[in-house]
């Protein structure tokens, strides 16, 4: 899963500075590794590389990684993508999601009626917004707050939600 994007070097011993893209940020620095690599797409090519430091930085992180001595091999890393498997995640709580478990869930409306599919999620200042594309073309934003989304189920790979079709 990718949890955040190096935005460049940190300092002169080979620190990077990485915008999350995910949630509690400040819990990575657990992580005894992270995955680093270019393309999300090609995850055969990522590398595992051990986290040595993490604090919060600003709105981001700076880290330490094993293998980056230096700034100039903290330099090569930026534009990289950091991410872990799924597996070395902690647990969520109770009407918690990771995005990437939301993404690719079907959307059904209160009467039964399929809105679409979940392309992806949309962080805003108020909350979190569902971009979801639907089978006639149509894309429709919702926010992800408890009046509009009624039930999340994983397992059944769907979100119920209050909201009309031509909403």
């Amino acid at each position: 899963m990718v949890l955040g994007k190096v935005v460049g070097p940190y300092g002169l011993r080979g620190g990077v500075k990485v915008h999350p893209f995910a949630d509690g940020p400040e819990d990575w620095g657990r992580l005894p590794y992270w995955w680093v690599g270019r393309d999300e797409k090609t995850p055969e090519n990522w590398k595992r590389m051990k986290v040595l430091r993490c604090k919060a930085h600003g709105d981001g992180l700076v880290a330490e990684l094993e293998g980056l001595s230096d700034r100039n091999a903290s330099e090569q890393h930026q534009g990289w993508l950091v991410g872990v498997p799924r597996a070395d995640l902690p647990g969520t709580a109770e009407n918690e999601y990771y995005w990437a478990d939301l993404v690719g869930l079907e959307v059904i409306n209160a009467s039964g009626i399929a809105l679409g599919v979940v392309q992806g999620l949309i962080e805003t200042s108020a909350n979190d917004v569902l971009r979801i594309a639907g089978s006639d073309a149509r894309e429709r934003l919702l926010p992800f707050v408890a009046s509009v989304v009624l039930e999340v189920d994983l397992s059944g790979r769907f979100i119920r939600v209050d909201w009309e079709v031509d909403w």
